[in-house]
C-alpha cells in the first residue's frame, strides 16, 4: 500500500538535482536507470502503479518513493524530504530487530546469511525484468542450485521485513531440538561449588563425585556430563576465573595499566626494594648463602643508582643504600616502596602517616626518609608490578645470576628448576662483588633501551644524565645529612640519674640528671655505638650530647677519682643552684613562720542520758562508787602541778 506523509513522488529531475546517494547526479542517466530497472511498470501490494504522469509543463512521469534504493531513500528522510524517517524508525525500533543477534553470530552463519540474499536478490531481478513471483523463484532455484521449497521459506523469513533487515533474518538460527536438561537446583549447587573452588578440580572429577555421592543414593537421574559442562561454560567468565585461580588472575583479564613517566625528571622519584640471589656466596666469615642486594633506582630514567649487598634484607643496609644515593646524586623528592620490614622501619620512615606495618604513633622518631622531606609513595604489597625495579631484577635474574663467572653456583629461581650442576661449588663474596658491580654498571650503559623515554635509541645511562644535568635536584648540608642518617629510638632515662641504656651500653651528661625518669629520642650511627648519643625532647629539641660509659676495673684508681670528682662537682653545682636561688635557713624559715596554739573549745551535750545499773552489775560496781571522791581528789592535785610547768626550748 503507498504510504502517506512527506513527499512521496519525485522526478528525474529531481532527483539528479539531490545528488543522492545510491542514483547518478544527471538527468539522463537517473532516466536510464529507471528505464533499466522498469520502474514505469511497478506496482504496489495493491495493484496501484508505483510510477505517475507529472503535472506541469515538459511532462515526463514521476516515481514513488519506494522505488528509490534503502540509500536514497534514508538521505531524503536525513534531509526531511520524505515521510521515510518514520517508517525507518519504526522498522529500527521494532522490538524483532535481529542486527545485535547478527553481530554476536560466526563468520560461517554470516557468510550463509550472505548467500541466502544473493539469491533472494536475484528474484527480485528477475520479478523487474517482469517475471511472476512464481517464475521468479522457478529460475532463481535453477541459477543458484536451491530448491524452490526451500526460496519460499526464505521469501517466508522476510515478509514483511524492510530490505534492509532482510541480512540478519535470512541467517541460519539453529537450535537445538531437546527440551532443556534440567538438574535440581541442591545438585547443580554441589557442583558448582566444588567446580569453583581454589584447587581447580577437573569438570571429570566433579560430575563423578557428584553422581557416585549425591545422585545415585537418592535415585536422582543427571544429564549427561558434556551438557552440565555446556552451562558451567555459560556462566561468567569472571567469577569462574576469580574462584578458580584467584584474584591475580581475575587482575589479569583487565587490560594493564599504562604510567607515563614522561613529566618527571631525574631524582624525582626512586624506588627502593630488595632481591635475593640464586647463587651460592661465600662470605668471609665462611658461611655459604644466597646473599640479598637492596637496590635504589631512578624511575623516570630506570637507571640503578646505589646497592649494597649483604646477608639479610634490614633497616640497617637500607639506611647504608640510602646513604650512598645521598652523598653521591643527592636528595630525591619522592620514594617508591614497599611494606617490608627493612622499609617500613621506624629507623626509615618513621613519621610517615600511611604505611601498611607496624603501629603508627604519634610520639615515634621521624625517620631518614621523613626527616629529609622525602615523600613516601607506598606499592600495593605483594603487587610487583607497581615497582618499575623489579623488571631490572628480572634482567639480573639471566644476565647475572648466570654469568659464567657463577658457573656451579647458580642455585635455579625455584626448587624445580635447579641445574644439573646445583651445588658444585660457592662463588667468593669479593669475586661476587666485583661481578655484580661491574654488570650493573653494563646494565646501566646498554643502548636501545626501550623504554619510554630511551626510545629504541639510548641507554639508561644517556636518559638519566641528560635529565640529571638540568633538574633541580636536592642537596643537605653535612649537618643535616649525619643527623638524618643516624638511627632514631625513643629510650627513657633513668629514674634517678637520667642515663640512658642502648644495646648494653649506658649514656650520661649531666644535663640529664633534669630530665631523669622522662622518655626521650636518641640519634645514634648503629655502626658505631662508641660515639655520643644526640638527646632530644620528643617534640624535636635538642637537648644534649651524651658520652659513653665505660665499664672500669674493681681497682682501678683513675676511674675512682674521676668518680669521686664527678660526685664532688655534683655538690658544688648544687649549692650554686642553691645560692642563685636565695634559700632560707631553718630559722629563718620558723621566724616567718611562727606557731600558734589555740585552745580546742568544749562543747556540752545538750541531751544526758541517764545510766543506770541493776542487778548484779550494780552491786559488783558499789565499791569504786564508794572510791570516787577520793579519786576526784586524786585528779585535781595531778592538774594542779602541771600547770606550774612552763615550755623550755
Amino acid at each position: 500500500m503507498i504510504g502517506s506523509g512527506g513527499k512521496q513522488w519525485f522526478s528525474a529531475a529531481e532527483l539528479a538535482d539531490m545528488a543522492l546517494p545510491g542514483l547518478p547526479r544527471v538527468k539522463r542517466k537517473v532516466n536510464e536507470r529507471a528505464e533499466a530497472e522498469r520502474w514505469a511498470l511497478k506496482v504496489d501490494s495493491d495493484g496501484k502503479a508505483l510510477a505517475r504522469p507529472r503535472g506541469g509543463r515538459g511532462g515526463g512521469l514521476e516515481y514513488h518513493l519506494s522505488l528509490l534504493p534503502p540509500a536514497t531513500r534514508m538521505e531524503l528522510a536525513a534531509r526531511g524530504l520524505s515521510g521515510e524517517a518514520t517508517v525507518t524508525a519504526d522498522l529500527t525500533d521494532r522490538p524483532a530487530s535481529r542486527w545485535p543477534w547478527y553481530e554476536a553470530q560466526t563468520d560461517k552463519t554470516r557468510a550463509e546469511a550472505k548467500r541466502r540474499l544473493t539469491v533472494v536478490s536475484a528474484i527480485g531481478a528477475f520479478e523487474r525484468g517482469g517475471l511472476s513471483r512464481s517464475a521468479a523463484v522457478t529460475a532463481a532455484a535453477a541459477a543458484h542450485g536451491v530448491s524452490g521449497s526451500t526460496l519460499w521459506s526464505w521469501l517466508q523469513l522476510i515478509d514483511g521485513i524492510d530490505p534492509n533487515d532482510w541480512l540478519p533474518h535470512l541467517a541460519p538460527c539453529r537450535k537445538g531440538g531437546g527440551a532443556v536438561a534440567e538438574i535440581e537446583d541442591v545438585a547443580w549447587q554441589v557442583l558448582l561449588s566444588d567446580y569453583l573452588r581454589p584447587e581447580a578440580p577437573t569438570f571429570a572429577s566433579c560430575y563423578w563425585r557428584l553422581k557416585r555421592d549425591y545422585a545415585d543414593p537418592r535415585g536422582m537421574k543427571l544429564p549427561c556430563e558434556r551438557t552440565l559442562f555446556r552451562k558451567i561454560e555459560r556462566l561468567d567468565q569472571r567469577l569462574v576465573i576469580a574462584r578458580r585461580a584467584g584474584g591475580d588472575a581475575l587482575r589479569a583479564t583487565l587490560p594493564p595499566q599504562v604510567r607515563s613517566v614522561a613529566m618527571l625528571h631525574a631524582m624525582e622519584l626512586v624506588n627502593i626494594d630488595g632481591h635475593r640471589w640464586d647463587v651460592f656466596v661465600r662470605f668471609p666469615d665462611g658461611e655459604v648463602r644466597r646473599p640479598v642486594m637492596i637496590a635504589i633506582q631512578d624511575v623516570m630514567s630506570r637507571r640503578f643508582l646505589s646497592w649494597r649487598i649483604g646477608f639479610s634484607e634490614d633497616a640497617v643496609m637500607t639506611r647504608l643504600v640510602f646513604a650512598d644515593l645521598f652523598k653521591t646524586w643527592g636528595i630525591p623528592k619522592g620514594c617508591l616502596l614497599d611494606n617490608g620490614r627493612a622499609f617500613a622501619s621506624k629507623w626509615i620512615t618513621g613519621g610517615a602517616k600511611t604505611r601498611f606495618r607496624f603501629r603508627i604513633r604519634e610520639e615515634e622518631p621521624l625517620g631518614i626518609l621523613t626527616q629529609l622531606g622525602i615523600q613516601t609513595h607506598w606499592a600495593l604489597p605483594f603487587r610487583g608490578s607497581s615497582k618499575p625495579i623489579e623488571r631490572g631484577f628480572r634482567d639480573f635474574c639471566d644476565a647475572i645470576a648466570k654469568h659464567p663467572a657463577f658457573a656451579g653456583a647458580y642455585t635455579g629461581n625455584k626448587p624445580d628448576a635447579k641445574p644439573e650442576n646445583y651445588g658444585d661449588r660457592a662463588v667468593a663474596y669479593d669475586d661476587f662483588i666485583r661481578v655484580v658491580t661491574a654488570s650493573i654498571g653494563a646494565h646501566n650503559e646498554k643502548p636501545g633501551r626501550r623504554t619510554e623515554m630511551a626510545q629504541g635509541k639510548f641507554s639508561f645511562d644517556d636518559v638519566f644524565r641528560a635529565s640529571y644535568a638540568a633538574a633541580p635536584i636536592g642537596k643537605a648540608t653535612p649537618e643535616q645529612l649525619r643527623l638524618a642518617l643516624l638511627t632514631a629510638e625513643d629510650r627513657p632515662t633513668d629514674r634517678k640519674s637520667g642515663a640512658i641504656d642502648l644495646a648494653g651500653n649506658r649514656y650520661w651528661a649531666p644535663e640529664l640528671a633534669q630530665i631523669a625518669g622522662t622518655k626521650v629520642t636518641v640519634r645514634f650511627d648503629p655502626d658505631d655505638l662508641t660515639q655520643p648519643l644526640h638527646v632530644y625532647s620528643r617534640d624535636g629539641r635538642y637537648l644534649v650530647s651524651a658520652e659513653l660509659l665505660e665499664a672500669t676495673g674493681f681497682l682501678d684508681m683513675a676511674a675512682a677519682k674521676t668518680r669521686a670528682r664527678q660526685e664532688s662537682d655534683l655538690r658544688k653545682a648544687v649549692r650554686r643552684a642553691a645560692e642563685l636561688e636565695q634559700l632560707l635557713d631553718a630559722e629563718q624559715l620558723a621566724a616567718l613562720l611562727p606557731v600558734q596554739v589555740d585552745e580546742m573549745p568544749v562543747t556540752e551535750p545538750s541531751i544526758i542520758r541517764p545510766v543506770r545499773r541493776r542487778g548484779q552489775t550494780a552491786a559488783a560496781l558499789k565499791p569504786a562508787l564508794d572510791a570516787a571522791p577520793a579519786l576526784t581528789t586524786h585528779i585535781d592535785t595531778f592538774a594542779a602541778g602541771i600547770s606550774r610547768l612552763r615550755l623550755v626550748d
